[in-house]
């Protein structure tokens, strides 16, 4: 639930809903459909396609190339997911007190179901400059047939 539409735009009162709806994902034994489907629904993403390739763009600021994963299910389902962290303080005693928490943290996945003329053997996967763009190559289309000729023989 979104708290402005209460009328409370306040941002400690932004940051304390943050922080119990962050507690109540650890504390409650919801099921993993449910925060599957908060994580896909936080995680925006592109879909281009190309003469010869599918390409999946989604942001990712300050993750490294660990903390994400692209893998296939079922032969033709891509799924990315991954998890960012809140950053740890360095020092206790420079330790900030968060004023205002808008940056996602947790869980995050997206999974696609592929066309058909998916090349899932040829699939890559760059991270650069905190934008994560997963390329799937198209399978070359089929050759037409060519008519055969049948010998006619006079009997």
């Amino acid at each position: 639930m979104d708290i402005r539409f209460l009328g409370f735009d306040n941002p400690l009162l932004h940051t304390l809903h943050n922080i119990i709806d962050h507690n109540n994902d650890d504390n409650d034994n919801k099921s993993t459909y449910v925060r599957d489907a908060r994580a896909m629904a936080a995680t925006p993403a592109d879909v281009k396609e190309y003469p010869n390739s599918y390409a999946f763009v989604i942001d990712m600021p300050g993750l490294k190339s660990g903390d994400i994963k692209v893998q296939i299910e079922d032969d033709n389902v891509l799924v990315i997911s991954g998890e960012r962290r809140r950053e740890e303080e360095k020092e206790k005693a420079a330790a900030a007190k968060y004023v205002r928490m808008e940056r996602r943290v947790g869980k995050f996945m997206r999974k696609f179901n592929l066309p058909e003329n998916a090349d899932t053997e040829k699939i890559t996967a760059v991270c650069k400059d905190g934008v994560l763009t997963v390329t799937v190559e198209k399978l070359p289309p089929p050759q037409p047939k060519k008519p055969k000729t049948i010998e006619v023989r006079i009997a």
